[in-house]
């Protein structure tokens, strides 16, 4: 095969590291953009904060202290009279002696009202269900076996309050691990011997049964039976229906959640009088227990911008607050030098390159964020004059062709990017939607399909809800094809139930 040099001309698009990081800070969140912003500051000397300058408050002179608490009408002998020996018992002190208008007070007036934080949000303490259960274990008197069987347990529940796996599947891993270990202690507590280490799956359950007497009433069930039985084992053997709503739990949970009361009473034996007041005892139990115990970790989104309605038009901003403003070091920049290589020179003069980068890409992230939401919010208007039932269909490539930008960055752009509006707070994929032919030709968007059938089902009569072939039919009346399959889809998306669920349940209130 014989060798020969050819020359070739083409077109290539290379990643260059700025674009990389244009990329980057684009599908970044606020949060994710906040440490991103912090730890360029940290590596990066030529980057700083652009803190305002605060002017420092003038100081008050002596000479008009005195004139103020002249013209209060307070002189100096007044302050050192004494204080008189009968008092009203409601006196307050700034009644005998007003304070004096001073800086350091007016200051710090002013500090206490412009901070108005609150209290309990900087120094309440979280505590999540495993903590509570493990609280009330270090004050149960166990062994020391009993308590290693204990905290596996509560390793072991969910935040509903229910184990997350069976007490078999529990029981084996901690018995191999105990055997492993020749843990000669447990031993000694099991069997009184030192020659046989297993772990008895009766000692597991005799655990589980002590933590079930635990706070909130019901935890560490095997299932919802079980739960149920549990809070109604801690009641009063007084309680009317008592006797009742345990073997109704115990054996014929399913057509209570049926309410099938026909055939409950020909299994039970009970009348209907005295099955209602026990599914009324069953229904003012809690089925998921954990959820009494608020962890209070409470998940906020800040909006990255925000749209008003200005003079008849819509309006988006940026929201400033959210990533700190940086400017690059004046000082550090002046001593770098173009002709020195020195290494110094060097590092300065590449950190330098690098901040004005991350500059322009923080700069090329916002323009791109509020084009896409400007654009956004143009073509959905009738989204924010009327609601979700006027929600247009929209796609990424409508934005992108209009914008002249590619879909994967309007796709980057829209992901954990919230927009606050008059009818709250969205994310920008919200406004993104697939959509349904109408007769009369056009489009619907499936949001609001869904806006039309929560209202369709919330309007619906209480002894007779409507059928997803009904719900199908009034959509078709108002020019929507859709078939009951849809209609179907999109009930189960909204965690609506069935018809015949919703009656049930209705009919049980």
């Amino acid at each position: 095969m014989k060798q020969s040099l050819q020359l070739r001309m083409g077109q290539q698009l290379s990643m260059t590291p700025q674009l990389q990081q244009a990329i980057k800070l684009l599908q970044l969140s606020s949060l994710d953009l906040q440490l991103e912003i912090q730890q360029t500051l940290y590596s990066n000397p030529l980057l700083e904060l652009a803190e305002d300058i605060e002017s420092e408050p003038e100081e008050v002179s002596n000479e008009q202290l005195a004139n103020e608490v002249a013209d209060n009408g307070d002189t100096p002998g007044e302050w050192s009279k004494e204080i008189p020996n009968e008092l009203p018992v409601d006196a307050q002190w700034d009644d005998i002696y007003p304070a004096a208008p001073t800086a350091s007070a007016s200051a710090s007036t002013t500090s206490s009202n412009s901070d108005n934080r609150d209290f309990e949000s900087y120094h309440s303490v979280t505590e999540s269900l495993q903590d509570h259960l493990l609280w009330q274990l270090n004050l149960t008197p166990m062994s020391d076996l009993d308590h290693l069987i204990a905290t596996t347990l509560i390793d072991n529940i969910d935040n509903n309050g229910f184990l997350e796996a069976p007490v078999e599947d529990i029981w084996q891993p901690l018995a191999l691990s105990l055997k492993e270990t020749g843990d000669t202690s447990a031993s000694l507590a099991l069997n009184g011997s030192a020659d046989d280490s297993d772990l008895a799956l009766d000692e597991v359950l005799a655990v589980l049964h002590r933590i079930q007497q635990f706070d909130p009433p019901g935890v560490a069930a095997i299932d919802l039976s079980d739960c149920l039985l549990i809070q109604l084992n801690q009641l009063s053997p007084q309680t009317p229906s008592l006797e009742d709503a345990k073997l109704l739990c115990a054996q014929y949970l399913d057509l209570v959640a049926e309410r099938n009361l026909p055939l409950l009473c020909r299994k039970t034996g009970l009348d209907e009088k005295a099955l209602e007041t026990a599914i009324t005892l069953i229904q003012s139990l809690s089925p998921r227990p954990g959820e009494s115990i608020d962890s209070g970790d409470a998940d906020y989104v800040v909006p990255d911008a925000s749209v008003q309605k200005i003079h008849g038009q819509w309006l988006v901003t940026l929201n400033g607050d959210i990533a700190p403003r940086l400017c690059i070091n004046k000082e550090y920049a002046a001593m770098v030098q173009r002709a020195n290589n020195s290494k110094d020179n060097t590092f300065l003069r590449d950190n330098l390159q690098e901040a004005r980068w991350f500059l322009r890409s923080l700069e090329s992230r916002n323009d791109t964020l509020l084009r896409v939401s400007r654009c956004i919010v143009e073509m959905q208007q009738e989204f924010l004059e009327r609601g979700p039932e006027a929600m247009k269909p929209l796609v990424l490539a409508d934005v992108a062709e209009q914008l002249e930008l590619h879909e994967s960055t309007i796709s980057r752009v829209t992901t954990q990017k919230y927009l606050d509006t008059p009818r709250g707070i969205f994310e920008l994929k919200y406004f993104f939607s697939s959509h349904v032919n109408t007769a009369a030709g056009g489009e619907c968007s499936s949001t609001a399909i869904r806006a039309m059938l929560k209202r369709m089902i919330a309007d619906e009569p209480t002894n007779k809800p409507l059928s997803d072939s009904k719900l199908a039919t009034l959509l078709q009346g108002e020019g929507i094809q859709v078939a009951r399959r849809t209609v179907a889809k999109y009930r189960e998306s909204l965690n609506i139930p069935s018809s015949s669920d919703r009656k049930r349940f209705k009919q049980s209130r």
